[in-house]
């Protein structure tokens, strides 16, 4: 989000660009101020957008596993259904060889829903008790094999739908991170990161897990922001925080939006951080880490890379902390 958002010291005035006395006057460029005003504008849509994107994914993810395990079930079905229809048409044979009545047979054996079929045939004295069985078993089983169908259906469609929603937010983060690197490269200010960044050491007062957590973020300090990125090359603010956790046991959901859901029931007030809490913008669109002594570890923004900067300055709103 904002945390360290452009260095002060980085960049280089923009001055109104003047031709000579009595041609026109270009259009000015913006000024740093001006352009600074314009990245953190972008910031923010950012974060957010790419927090949209990450839920899509997120939901993609769920919806492909959902199809996957529906259509192994469909399956498994639809090879149960094969074998019970081998057994019903032998059934069928061995009738037609004692000299049965087999005239209805091949209808029911092909229907959909043979179940009413069965239900007269048994009446009528037609069969015996083990065929009566395997064929209420043959029904039983295609008519679960139509459900199963039809819910693996379903859930493809919903994969399908999942699969749209995160081309379309990928084009619209893709877009602002071109804009973001055209201001950032006016401002003298990009920062590409090193992927194989071995980070700093940790040296504050957490304890426990807290210390496992803030080991892995620091050792990742210098690494690049990535959106989309849950490491180990690089990280997108709730890829960091999400990977950190994971590091010291903890399984946090992947977006912001989701830690936040997540910690309900673990929030804590800001005046009361302890090193390895979880620190939320206003609009949920950043998260970073406490790191003890006013400092707070975290993945700006595109241009920028994993860094510990003062929680003092953070120029938005915080929302609250979510201690995992």
């Amino acid at each position: 989000m904002r945390f360290g958002r452009v260095p002060m010291a980085a960049g280089i005035a923009f001055g109104l660009v003047i031709s000579p006395m009595g041609a026109a006057v270009a259009d000015p460029r913006p000024t740093l101020r001006q352009a600074k005003a314009k990245l953190e504008k972008l910031n923010d849509k950012a974060d957010k957008v790419v927090d949209r994107y990450n839920t899509a994914t997120e939901r993609l993810k769920d919806a492909k596993a959902s199809y996957a395990k529906l259509n192994d079930t469909y399956k498994r079905k639809l090879e149960t259904v094969a074998a019970l229809r081998t057994q019903v048409v032998d059934m069928a044979v061995n009738a037609y060889q004692l000299g049965g009545d087999v005239a209805s047979w091949p209808g029911m054996v092909g229907a959909d829903n043979p179940g009413d079929m069965l239900a007269g045939m048994a009446l009528a004295g037609q069969l015996s008790q083990e065929r009566a069985g395997k064929l209420a078993a043959f029904d039983r089983e295609n008519r679960g094999l139509k459900a199963e169908r039809d819910k693996a259906e379903t859930a493809l469609a919903k994969a399908d739908k999942e699969r749209d929603e995160v081309e379309k937010e990928r084009a619209e983060v893709r877009k602002l991170i071109t804009q973001q690197k055209k201001l950032l490269d006016r401002l003298g200010a990009y920062n590409p990161g090193n992927p194989n960044s071995g980070g700093i050491k940790y040296t504050g007062p957490a304890s426990g897990s807290a210390a496992a957590v803030l080991r892995f973020a620091y050792a990742q300090v210098g690494k690049p922001y990535i959106f989309g990125g849950t490491g180990p090359r690089g990280y997108d603010c709730s890829g960091l925080t999400q990977a950190a956790w994971r590091a010291a046991g903890v399984s946090l959901p992947r977006t912001t939006w989701q830690q936040w859901a997540w910690g309900a029931r673990r929030k804590v007030e800001i005046k009361d951080l302890q090193p390895g809490d979880l620190i939320f913008s206003s609009g949920l669109g950043h998260v970073s880490i406490y790191a003890g002594n006013g400092q707070i570890v975290h993945a700006p923004q595109t241009g920028d890379v994993v860094k510990v900067v003062k929680l003092s300055a953070y120029g938005g709103t915080l929302v609250g902390a979510v201690r995992p």
